[in-house]
């Protein structure tokens, strides 16, 4: 109920919703004016009008003003906004950055925040021991502790509320985050410190900072469309500048290093040829790989729709989204030998649904796991990260795939904009931007074709005039 005190000529008119993080009580507040022609009982049914009116704004997050705190206000917006607009992966990770930014800069009023505070902020998230994503690794061996205990991954999983594959990861001695270790001893009654280590604790890049700042940036750009500031602090602060790093892919002897060693492979390893090959060919995503379904493939005229992309989040689970960005929905044209292989792989896992039987699931997925469910994306990158290790090829991740393919075609001759629209880029400068390095070496390769064109051209004028 709201609470209405007499000032006056005025009425102040205050609602109470709850308490902030600190225990503070928030309160919302206005003040009413009644017209002077009214009669006191009008007054008195036009202020509790009023207030019950204000209430209802308030308590449906309706009412801004200039006293709503970041905190406040970023809860709205992740509600109004983030939720209806932006992907799934990118709320998570604005959902992370949350804690920290509301334990530095969440009590301030929004028309408050300075570009000192946003500064003080950046600076202490550049400190030694702020990491808050610590990786931790079992200190006991799990695998017997479980034989031990009867109990399954399956069961596990289901009592710890961690995915199977995480369990997997944490069983084959790879670090795993603190909510999962923190989870699978409380699920094994367990401590955590008896249970697991902490990996070295660094510092924060200056990309992560960076992505701080851009979340801050986001939410305060809001606020001023909104008209609840009118300017967005975050404009007035140089973020830590990100160095520039190179995107990596293999050159032409280990790409066909690396041909070889997938044309080798045992059968058993068949669909991460199959799915190798196709990263190499088309330059995709790995979730746009792992999304492919049958109906995206035109078989008669050679071409791979990108419709959708596979991706994966512990709360989630794998789950199917809608591509990157709107540029990333395109048809992409392939070879013979792709389409062949896909035919192949297509019979392949025929067979194995009829060894299967009852197990299969069919979800018309082209890549799937061992029973037709749909492939965890992170996969396909376990499986090729320990390829590169074994084989002794490049440190490179699946991704640099996407940047061997891209470089290939640039390197012979096929234009920037045309691989651009392959690749389901935004335009042309961020593929450029994305290989200025490779644009760099095509340049030196043009002065010099240009020297023997012209070189030629000259010969050609002596021999004439001779």
């Amino acid at each position: 109920m709201a609470n209405i005190t007499k000032r006056d000529d005025t009425y102040r008119i205050t609602v109470f919703l709850g308490n902030d993080n600190s225990g503070k009580q928030i309160r919302k507040y206005i003040t009413y004016t009644p017209d002077k022609s009214l009669t006191p009982k009008q007054i008195e049914k036009e202020v509790q009008r009023q207030a019950v009116l204000f209430e209802e704004k308030c308590k449906k997050g309706l009412y801004l003003d200039n006293n709503i705190t970041f905190l406040e206000f970023t809860e709205k917006w992740f509600k109004d906004y983030a939720e209806k607009q932006l992907k799934a992966k990118t709320i998570r990770s604005y959902r992370i950055f949350s804690k920290r930014v509301y334990a530095a800069i969440g009590h301030i009023k929004l028309d408050k925040l300075q570009p000192h505070h946003l500064v003080e902020f950046y600076n202490n998230l550049k400190e030694g021991g702020v990491r808050e994503d610590v990786k931790y690794r079992g200190k006991i061996d799990f695998k017997e502790l479980l034989h031990k205990l009867k109990i399954t991954q399956a069961s596990l999983s289901q009592k710890s509320g961690i995915s199977e594959f995480s369990i997997r990861s944490m069983l084959k001695g790879n670090n795993i985050n603190y909510d999962t270790a923190k989870k699978i001893s409380e699920s094994l009654n367990l401590e955590l410190k008896n249970a697991f280590v902490p990996v070295e604790n660094k510092t924060l890049s200056d990309d992560t900072v960076h992505h701080y700042h851009t979340f801050i940036s986001t939410v305060l750009s809001t606020a001023v469309v909104w008209q609840v500031i009118l300017s967005n602090p975050c404009e007035r602060v140089k973020p830590p500048k990100v160095a520039k790093r190179e995107a990596k892919y293999l050159d032409e002897e280990n790409l066909d290093k690396l041909l070889e060693i997938i044309e080798n492979l045992p059968e058993k390893d068949e669909q991460n040829k199959v799915m190798i090959r196709v990263l190499l060919f088309t330059g995709l995503r790995k979730g746009e790989l792992c999304g492919l379904k049958y109906e995206d493939i035109d078989f008669n005229d050679r071409i791979i729709s990108i419709k959708r992309n596979l991706l994966y989040l512990p709360e989630k689970g794998v789950f199917e989204d809608t591509p990157k960005t709107e540029t990333s929905i395109r048809d992409i044209p392939v070879s013979d030998t792709i389409i062949q292989l896909l035919k192949h792989h297509q019979i392949s896992k025929s067979q194995k649904q009829i060894e299967i039987g009852d197990k299969w699931h069919d979800t018309d997925y082209i890549f799937t796991s061992w029973n037709g469910l749909p492939l965890h994306p992170d996969t396909i990158s376990s499986w090729f990260r320990k390829l590169v290790k074994k084989y002794d090829l490049p440190n490179i991740s699946i991704h640099s795939l996407r940047h061997t393919a891209a470089t290939m075609l640039i390197m012979n001759g096929v234009p920037l904009k045309v691989v651009s629209s392959l690749f389901g880029h935004v335009n042309e400068i961020t593929t450029g931007r994305i290989y200025s390095h490779v644009l760099k070496s095509v340049n030196k390769m043009t002065v010099a074709i240009m020297e023997n064109v012209m070189s030629g051209k000259k010969k050609k004028e002596k021999e004439k005039h001779s």
